[in-house]
């Protein structure tokens, strides 16, 4: 399905009545919330709506953690990047694939046997425009469907118990450089999803399909007029003040909204008690700064949208006017926790531009932002008055001018992390972060837009900060005092989904393959296991017949890996990540495989 201005125009009317026909729909996935509190099942992408990441298990602790062993493994036939985890419902375990998106169902009771298998035909014309490997972050579930996002931006429900295709609905247009890489929430009785393009000047936005039969339940995009992007001039704040009367299409130059960015390629969180959506939006287009002048609202920023109308409370945009490709798509993750020894209904933000964003999650007031990787650079600080970081003019790549190669930008466009997500624990307080410890060279020029092609204008190199070695930390970030509590290095960038446990072990893997636990007071190495291939998936646990197991996907690839994904040799490739991580071949190789452990 093509998108149209007719059908956008549907969808912005649908807002007005779905407050009305919400009303007994509201609680059609009441089931599903149930679902995610019960830690032997992952229903969700995250474990559960407040992307918290943490199991609430207790069989594996700190002391047994060295006796972990692999107990069963799947293959999945597929040789690029595996992003994302398994989910697990009463029995069966769902695990997808990159391109060519394939989904198993495996049977729990079997040790993985498969009950069925889904494997969609897509033209390969998708592969090109998928920017960094051709990755998907895997599949949700609800209401006996299990709902997969394709490359080729198709929206597919399939039946969870047979896998036949429910109904299907095309959210963009490949052709214009419109990809699905991401993983699907359902909230309520809609599917929520985004879209990836931002290389290829998509107007980037977030859609929700009624979980009935795939028909569009409202759009906004994150950037153009209100009635696109859904915003009440009055009622949405930011940072604690109306928005007012066309607050994006003020920051852009004449049309250039039209082929802005700003894509929703990251985690969905929800609060069912605010009935609050969260999500961030990525990068302007293009990523020469000097051909967009203006703050080119709302790429890269936190949106709150009622689930039932789209319609946005608040949004707080952490970088405007981005020069260094810092999306802010990460993960908003929902934790009520002491900020500045507050108890406060926060978000919690690690941002791509190296800043750890607390917000409350309620009203959208920026409450801290502090550094959570000392290299970082661009900006000496984020003010908290104005929500405005304070940009060092020698890393500003607009300063210096298109065809000027400003060096030494700490984080590298990948940032000090990108999607792979962070875990927080109720215990400890305390958040898990994977991140990334590169720096650039960032060198813009002139390109011109042509629908389909890519539309970036800069050429980059990464390596680690200056005197460092390392290109990752596993650390704790404590953000009650704003500062990181403990660091461990990692040779390369650590590109997997964080978990935690209630007994005190933090889990992780590598780009080089290993699963590895650590004591989450101290980042004490506890155990490691080499795993067939790198990992950027993300780690998860479930409990089948009374015992506790911990899954993960391993697969090298995804931005960091993509040289060795897609076979790509120069410096510069990949968008400059090639030249950063070219010794990982000498780790590991690719291969998806699913690797399922416990400790007995």
């Amino acid at each position: 399905m093509k998108p149209s201005k007719r059908l956008f125009a549907w969808a912005v009317l649908l807002t007005g009545t779905a407050g009305v026909l919400g009303a007994g729909a509201a609680y059609a996935n009441d089931e599903l919330e149930k679902m995610s509190q019960d830690p032997k099942q992952w229903v969700m992408p995250a474990g559960d709506y407040a992307n918290q990441r943490h199991t609430k298990l207790t069989q594996i602790t700190t002391e047994n953690v060295h006796k972990l062993h692999p107990v069963w493994t799947f293959s999945t036939g597929v040789l690029r990047g595996h992003e994302g985890g398994p989910l697990v419902v009463g029995d069966m375990m769902y695990v997808h694939t990159p391109f060519p998106n394939k989904v198993f169902a495996l049977d729990l009771n079997n040790e993985g046997r498969i009950v069925w298998a889904y494997e969609p035909k897509q033209d390969p014309n998708v592969i090109p425009v998928m920017c960094c490997d051709t990755v998907n972050r895997g599949v949700a579930y609800g209401e006996g469907m299990i709902f997969l996002h394709q490359a080729d931006t198709t929206l597919v429900a399939l039946d969870a118990k047979t896998g036949k295709v429910a109904w299907s609905v095309k959210d963009d247009d490949p052709a214009k450089g419109a990809t699905g890489t991401s993983a699907p929430l359902v909230v309520k009785d809609k599917v929520l999803v985004g879209v990836s393009g931002g290389e290829f000047g998509v107007q980037g936005h977030m859609t929700a399909y009624n979980i009935k039969d795939g028909s569009v339940a409202w759009r906004a995009y994150s950037e153009g007029p209100d009635d696109q992007i859904l915003f009440d001039p009055d009622k949405t704040m930011a940072m604690g003040k109306p928005v007012g009367k066309d607050s994006s299409l003020k920051t852009w130059e004449g049309d250039q909204w039209k082929i802005g960015g700003g894509a929703t390629w990251g985690w969905i969180s929800y609060d069912p008690k605010l009935n609050l959506v969260y999500y961030g939006s990525g990068n302007p287009s293009t990523w020469n700064p000097s051909q967009r002048p203006g703050d080119n609202k709302w790429s890269m920023t936190v949106f709150a949208r009622d689930p039932d109308t789209g319609m946005a409370k608040w949004v707080y945009q952490m970088t405007p006017h981005d020069e260094w490709d810092y999306d802010g798509i990460n993960e908003m993750i929902l934790a009520d926790t002491k900020v500045h020894g507050k108890e406060t209904k926060a978000l919690v933000h690690f941002d791509r531009n190296g800043f750890a964003y607390v917000l409350d999650r309620e009203t959208g007031a920026l409450l801290e932002a502090n550094k959570y990787d000392p290299a970082v650079n661009w900006a000496t600080k984020v003010d908290l008055t104005t929500g405005r970081p304070e940009v060092v003019a020698q890393y500003s790549t607009d300063h210096n001018g298109p065809d000027h190669n400003t060096k030494g930008v700490c984080p590298a466009a990948l940032g000090s992390k990108d999607e792979q997500p962070a875990s927080y624990d109720p215990q400890t307080h305390m958040f898990y972060v994977p991140t990334n410890h590169v720096c650039m060279d960032y060198e813009p020029y002139k390109v011109t837009y042509t629908a389909g092609q890519p539309y970036v204008g800069a050429t980059l190199s990464m390596f680690p900060p200056k005197g460092d070695n390392h290109l990752g930390n596993f650390i704790a970030y404590d953000v009650n005092e704003g500062k990181i509590v403990w660091s461990d290095h990692e040779t390369f960038s650590v590109w997997s989904g964080a978990l935690t446990t209630p007994t005190g072990v933090a889990f992780y893997g590598t780009l080089d393959g290993d699963l590895k636990a650590v004591d989450a007071k101290t980042g004490k190495l506890l155990y490691k296991f080499k795993t067939p291939s790198g990992i950027i998936g993300n780690v998860n646990a479930f409990e089948h017949n009374g015992k506790e197991y911990i899954a993960v996907l391993s697969g090298v690839g995804g931005w960091a890996g993509i040289g060795m994904a897609a076979g790509l040799t120069g410096d510069t490739d990949g968008l400059g990540a090639v030249g950063a991580y070219k010794s990982l071949s000498n780790y590991t190789q690719l291969g998806g495989v699913l690797t399922v452990f416990s400790v007995e």
